[in-house]
């Protein structure tokens, strides 16, 4: 048995090999040797070769088992570590090709297949990547192993559940009594264009008592499947593009013709935080430069709960002005700029501007947003063609995916084949036309058809057209920010149907819903993370008039945490309404930074959709941002895990809502409020301790149910140390620390104030702890507010807590 291990950064790859055995590989950080289950790394299935024993799974190939090493070959370039593993079995060569990120540890792979015979050999799957994850030699390799994976659907997409593999997937079957290997998995897959539309696919494998996790991502734009299966030695993990069982696709392989996988990524961790850490640095170290990456200017949106496909020149200049005077620094056009119909459906695909919507022209629209000093944007949907559009009469046939020599057509739509010269042209054409003509530098690519399989004209099958149209598109998209690489693309398909990383390497940012009510879509915004960087994530925050301001408030903080995105008839709001909306971009927009360096955690675990607590943290080097949702239920406790800041001074501020903003909301006016807060405040006892204004960790939360009709005094519980806010019988009297108060004063007449730095931070001083109760409201309780608090080092710290009230019925 030959053994080479590969060292680069924080992972190592260990290969093993002999005469008689194929190359498999292991993964772990810091260069542990585990001592894994061992699979073979490079899997095939063609249809002159299948399983032993015969089975449905992506292992367990005869091919796989046949394969012998050849050679391997290192390099080092960029940074960007390198290493391929050639094996060779009979007519055909496969080069697994691995590379390492700096910074990272995290490994991408890709397997090439090669056929030097004679004879052509018909593919029927490729495994990207197969290893082992469980150590060998256990008596129940797979106990204590535990599957966090998500479900999707059009307005409910991210719904994450942890499955036990042993008692939920995996039963003990005593198979050693018959000499053979299982032959079931547990494979997931998805067909057709929306990656994302039903399955995920990414996940996380996570075995805390052996402090072990994975994190994976098939990075494609179209069919791919993932399965984790036993093998009587311990269990394995394969990663596919398109397969002939689940996606219709199989591959002619001609003497001298190369095969390449999609790419798949394998990260590793302590836990699965630290793998969806892991995970997140990689996505960042290779998404495609562009200064929107750092600068994520906050976009308002026409659309949602607002024109809702319906603009025209009256309806617009008004939420411009308004957009502009809150902070909004690009300002969408959504669909039906281009209309004249009403009914544009099955009729889009020229993309030319509507004269009976603007009868000055889309140009006074555009000019608008440019002298309101606002970047325009518009929607666009690119990959399809109306029935009834001119466009699909004026394109050749071959331009449009095919079955059997005829148009597929889905919701009245055709769809571009991006394979052929004439659709890609047309698209070019349009693109380049709004941006020279209007100044457009921000596009919402919209996509909200699934043609199924794909296409079999040119193809040897119709899971193989798809994956030559799917790498044509993401070609195309290259394209189009080569030549144009000041332009912003958010990626949207009914939401999020196709957020897979082959997309959002390239695009700046994704919608992660087409969720219009607001109660429902904090489960979506706290775990989008798992599938995109968080400053990609634009989740709607769309407040309206006739919210109050408990419900405006929950609406804007949904979105803090990621690529602010507001919608919302910000035009019919009152001033202290509006004022809300400008605190919250400000909020956004001070965040930017943290958020583009931080990796996500769930102090209350994923979210699961129906869950009335909800929390998002994003943890960056030396702070912390947490958003906190209450949805229904009484007043309680609530739990805040947040373990990396054990032992460490924090301090506790808020991001949003802002203390004199709420009051002022309240039909109080601010300086009034505050001089009422400052009579009130009053210590039952003095604190122990004070934490360090400088140094330390910060942690700044933002928090969903923001308005109460109550206010409350603030006084240190003698015994715990901890804060408790007391209902007053004097409404608008809360006050925190004097000088803290009066820092922000100053800085705010500055110009200087931090969003978030609200004058009425309390600071509890406990052991480790701190406590944050709230209780019920008048009308619809909920957590309101936010809070600064410092903590001194301790041996044995706790969880921030927070007590919080009924948010009312779930609308």
């Amino acid at each position: 048995m030959s053994t080479d291990t590969w060292l680069t950064g924080g992972i190592a790859l260990a290969l093993h090999w002999s005469q008689d055995e194929p190359v498999t590989v292991t993964l772990s950080e810091n260069g542990a040797e585990r001592g894994e289950h061992r699979v073979p790394l490079v899997e095939v299935l063609t249809a002159g070769s299948g399983h032993v024993p015969a089975s449905a799974r992506s292992v367990h190939t005869e091919l796989g088992a046949a394969f012998r090493h050849v050679g391997t070959q290192q390099s080092l370039e960029d940074g960007t570590a390198r290493l391929e593993i050639v094996q060779s079995s009979g007519a055909l060569e496969a080069r697994a090709q691995l590379e390492v990120l700096p910074g990272t540890t995290a490994v991408r792979s890709t397997v090439e297949v090669r056929n030097t015979g004679d004879e052509p050999v018909v593919l029927l799957s490729v495994a990207s990547w197969s290893a082992g994850f469980t150590l060998a030699g256990d008596d129940d390799p797979m106990a204590g192993w535990q599957l966090l994976s998500g479900r999707s659907d059009w307005l409910g997409e991210g719904r994450w559940t942890t499955t036990d593999l042993r008692r939920d997937l995996f039963p003990r079957l005593a198979e050693h009594l018959t000499g053979h290997d299982p032959r079931g998995s547990h494979r997931v897959a998805s067909t057709g264009t929306w990656s994302t539309g039903q399955q995920l696919p990414f996940a996380v494998l996570e075995h805390a008592e052996q402090r072990r996790a994975l994190a994976w991502q098939i990075e494609h734009n179209g069919s791919w499947r993932w399965e984790i299966g036993e093998d009587t030695a311990g269990g394995y993990l394969a990663l596919s593009g398109p397969t002939a069982d689940d996606s219709s696709w199989s591959q002619m392989l001609r003497p001298g013709e190369v095969f390449r996988t999609v790419p798949v990524t394998v990260a590793v961790g302590a836990d699965a935080d630290a793998a969806v850490a892991a995970l997140t640095r990689y996505r960042r170290a290779s998404r495609r430069d562009h200064d929107d990456n750092r600068l994520m200017p906050v976009v308002f949106n026409d659309y949602m709960n607002t024109l809702d496909g319906d603009p025209t020149t009256e309806k617009l200049l008004p939420l411009i002005a308004s957009a502009a005077e809150v902070g909004a620094e690009v300002f969408c056009i959504d669909a039906g700029w281009y209309d004249d119909s009403g009914h544009w459906w099955d009729s889009v695909g020229e993309w030319l501007p509507s004269t009976t919507r603007f009868p000055g022209g889309l140009g006074e629209v555009i000019g608008a947003i440019h002298d309101a000093g606002m970047v325009p944007g518009l929607w666009l949907e690119p990959e399809v063609v109306g029935v009834r559009s001119p466009v699909a009469d004026a394109l050749p046939t071959e331009a449009f995916l095919q079955r059997h020599g005829q148009r597929v057509v889905e919701h009245h739509r055709y769809h571009l084949d991006l394979r052929h010269p004439a659709a890609r042209a047309h698209l070019d054409g349009v693109v380049d036309r709004l941006v020279r003509e209007f100044g457009v530098w921000f596009f919402k690519f919209d996509y909200n058809i699934d043609p199924g399989a794909g296409t079999d004209l040119h193809a040897d099958s119709p899971g193989a057209g798809l994956l030559a149209h799917n790498r044509a598109h993401l070609d195309w998209l290259d394209g189009v920010l080569d030549r144009h690489p000041q332009l912003v693309i958010e990626n949207c398909s009914s939401g999020a149907m196709r957020m897979d990383w082959a997309m959002l390497s390239r695009l700046a940012m994704q919608s992660t819903s087409d969720q219009q009510d607001f109660r429902r879509y904090p489960p979506i915004a706290a775990s989008a993370p798992l599938a995109m960087l968080p400053e990609q994530a634009a989740s709607w925050a769309y407040p309206q008039p006739d919210m109050d301001a408990e419900e405006i408030a929950f609406c804007l903080v949904t979105g803090l945490l990621g690529r602010y995105y507001v919608s919302g008839y910000l035009n019919r709001m009152d001033d202290a309404q509006r004022r809300l909306v400008t605190e919250a971009i400000a909020a956004a927009r001070s965040l930017r930074t943290e958020i583009a360096g931080s990796v996500p955690s769930w102090p209350l675990g994923l979210p699961g959709w129906e869950d009335g607590d909800v929390a998002l943290a994003l943890d960056g080097d030396g702070s912390s941002l947490v958003s906190l949702w209450h949805r229904h239920g009484e007043g309680g406790t609530v739990a805040l895990e947040l373990p990396h800041l054990r032992g460490r001074d924090v301090v506790v501020e808020t991001v949003f809502p802002l203390a004199p903003r709420l009051a002022d909301l309240l039909g109080r006016r601010t300086r009034s409020a505050r001089r009422a807060r400052r009579r009130s405040t009053r210590c039952a006892h003095p604190p122990p301790h004070r934490a360090p204004e400088r140094g330390g960790l910060r942690l700044r939360t933002t928090l969903g149910n923001a308005v109460t009709k109550e206010q409350f005094n603030e006084e240190v519980d003698p015994r715990s140390g901890s804060i408790r806010r007391r209902r007053s019988a004097h409404p608008g009297r809360m006050l925190g620390p004097r000088h803290r108060r009066r820092q922000w004063q100053r800085r705010r007449r500055r110009g200087l104030a931090r969003a978030g730095h609200r004058p009425d931070r309390y600071e509890p001083h406990h052991l480790g702890r701190a406590e944050l109760q709230h209780h019920p409201r008048q009308r619809r309780g909920g957590l309101r507010g936010a809070h600064r608090c410092g903590d001194r080092r301790a041996d044995d710290p706790g969880p921030v807590r927070a007590e919080r009230a009924d948010p009312g019925r779930d609308r």
